[in-house]
């Protein structure tokens, strides 16, 4: 069974975690876990993050509806990150994007290239 004490965590306990869409591959949101929210997303299936500001879990769509159900978590060669592979409902950016990575730089410009998404 897979022990999450055995990843490296930062100084505040923390390890950044990719969201990638696991259907298309498109990258989605970055945030962070600590060993108590690694457990409880592999435990549930539901993606739970660490909120820094809040200083609290943060599952991922329980407010917004906009889930993350846990596919396949994926720990990198360091053991520094994860790669959280999900089947993501609605937008994953709270600016209402399907990403958060919105915005391009380019020829030294930045550049949206995601508009947010239309309400239903």
């Amino acid at each position: 069974m897979f022990d999450p004490s055995t990843l490296r965590y930062d100084a505040n306990g923390l390890i950044p975690a990719i969201a990638q869409d696991a259907a298309s591959g498109e990258v989605l949101m970055m945030a962070w876990m600590n060993a108590e929210s690694v457990a409880r997303t592999l435990n549930s299936g539901n993606v739970t993050y660490w909120s820094r500001s809040r200083q609290s879990f943060w599952v991922k769509g329980e407010t917004s509806g906009h889930l993350q159900k846990l596919v396949e978590m994926r720990v990198d060669c360091d053991r520094d990150t994860l790669l959280v592979l999900v089947d993501q409902t609605g937008p994953a950016c709270h600016t209402n994007r399907r990403s958060c990575f919105y915005t391009a730089l380019r020829d030294g410009q930045e550049i949206e290239i995601l508009k947010p998404l239309q309400a239903d």
